[in-house]
Parts: C-alpha cells; sequence; structure tokens
C-alpha cells in the first residue's frame, strides 16, 4: 500500500494554500512608495594620481625622493629654522636628526596612497614642505589633500597658495575628481582658516575620530565640489596673477576674489 510523503497530509482545520488565480492581482498589491533618490550622473570613474610634476611659477611639487630631500627639508622644519609645534596636529614628527626623518621619508616615498610631493621653491628647487593625495577614491570621484607642512621658508608665501592651487587644479583638471576634502583636528585652527581660505566648506566635525600621539582627535571636514570649482579656480587665478600684486604682496585677499568669482 503506498504511503504518502512526509508533511501532504492536511493537518485539520489548516487552510490551502491559494492557487495561482486565487492570488491578489497586481492591482490589489500595496502600491510602492516612491522614496527620493539622487540626480542621475553620466560618470566615469576618475584617474588616480601618478608620480609626477606639478610646476607652477613660484613652486614645484614632484615625487617626494626621501635621499634627495631630506636635509633640506629637516633643516626648514626643525629648529632653529622653524618652530617644533609646527608638528603638533601631524601623525608624524618631530623628528631628532635628518636620518631619522630620511627614514620615515623613505616609507612615505614608497606609497600610492598616500601619494606624496615634495614642494619645492622656484627657481632654485629648494626642498621646503611636504603635501600628498590621499584616500583616492576614483570610482566615486572623491580625494583629499593631506599630510601637509610648510617649512619656515614656504609659510605664509605665494609659493604656499600656489601649491594647493596646483593640487587642486590636477584633482580636478586633470584627473575628473567630483569632490576634494581637506580634513584636520578641529583643534587646529590655523589648518581650518587655511582651509577656508583655500575655497573648502565645512560639513561638520567627526567626534573620536582618531587616537593620533596618545590623543583623542576630533576631525573637522572641508571640502570643495567640481560645481564649485569653477569660481574658486577664478579667485586662485586671479589672486596669482601679476595684475594682483602690490609690492611685496597681494591687493585683493584669496577670499575676496573667491567671492568675486562665485557671483
Amino acid at each position: 500500500m503506498a504511503t504518502e510523503p512526509p508533511g501532504a497530509t492536511q493537518q485539520p482545520g489548516a487552510a490551502e494554500p491559494p492557487s495561482q488565480t486565487e492570488r491578489p492581482s497586481a492591482t490589489e498589491l500595496p502600491s510602492v512608495v516612491e522614496r527620493p533618490v539622487g540626480a542621475d550622473v553620466d560618470w566615469r570613474p576618475a584617474r588616480r594620481p601618478v608620480r609626477t610634476d606639478l610646476r607652477g611659477t613660484h613652486v614645484l611639487l614632484r615625487p617626494l625622493d626621501a635621499d634627495r630631500d631630506a636635509e633640506a627639508l629637516y633643516a626648514d622644519s626643525h629648529p632653529p629654522a622653524a618652530d617644533p609645534g609646527m608638528w603638533t596636529y601631524l601623525p608624524n614628527g618631530p623628528y631628532r636628526n635628518a636620518a631619522e626623518l630620511r627614514d620615515a621619508l623613505r616609507v612615505a616615498a614608497a606609497s600610492e596612497d598616500p601619494l606624496f610631493f615634495t614642494l619645492a621653491l622656484l627657481p632654485g628647487e629648494k626642498p621646503a614642505g611636504v603635501a600628498s593625495y590621499l584616500r583616492i577614491t576614483p570610482e566615486h570621484g572623491a580625494i583629499e589633500i593631506g599630510h601637509i607642512w610648510f617649512g619656515a621658508s614656504l609659510r605664509r608665501t605665494t609659493a604656499a597658495t600656489e601649491a594647493i592651487y596646483l593640487l587642486a587644479a590636477h584633482a580636478f583638471d586633470d584627473l575628473g575628481y567630483r569632490r576634494l576634502e581637506w580634513k584636520c583636528d578641529s583643534l587646529n585652527h590655523p589648518s581650518r582658516r587655511a582651509a577656508e581660505r583655500f575655497g573648502f566648506r565645512f560639513e561638520g566635525v567627526f567626534r573620536r575620530h582618531m587616537v593620533v600621539k596618545g590623543r583623542n582627535r576630533d576631525t573637522a571636514w572641508f571640502a570643495i565640489t567640481d560645481d564649485e570649482w569653477p569660481a574658486i579656480r577664478a579667485g586662485f587665478r586671479a589672486w596669482l596673477s601679476p595684475d594682483n600684486l602690490d609690492g611685496g604682496g597681494q591687493r585683493r585677499t584669496l577670499g575676496e576674489l573667491i567671492a568675486v568669482a562665485r557671483t
């Protein structure tokens, strides 16, 4: 005598499953709630930055070379030339001697992300600072500039501002990024002022974001987006123009010229 497979027997009182013809029609199903979404983007991933020269009028950004650059960078970023306090908010330094800095720069020079540059003053190409691209995300078009430090001979100079312009212009105009970020310790007020001067917009603070040198770091976030960049680029170019020079300085501030370009 044949037996039914397990579970085939209908339990008393159990409802039979609906047949295909008894299931609700599409018009009887709950309507799908429309949710807001971002605008469509005609997008191809940006290009990754590579080791290359970025040359301006006052400064040359070239791939970091530890053996070539360490002595000059150490002299320009440590006493007696520089205040050791310049290293307070950086994740590295200060260094005991040029050899110790050289060892650190060798590690940095081998990195792809961050990708480091030496900032060399023109015309003599004296190494005077360091900067990098980092958190490089070509698929989303986001990139950050950071690990920036200016030695004593680069601080508060036209060359320092031009270095930031060259990094921003390369990211947007050559590589096709949508977003350029700047982040710093929220207590680092000179860096926050610099970001705003360069046209970055404050986006908020990430609390308890990092532990740096054994201390808590809340991180202030700033960014420039590609739709903002044309006005900021125009402001930089106007500020760097010889027409804006007046003796030893600029006639109009960078912030003023960016504001004019935005109107």
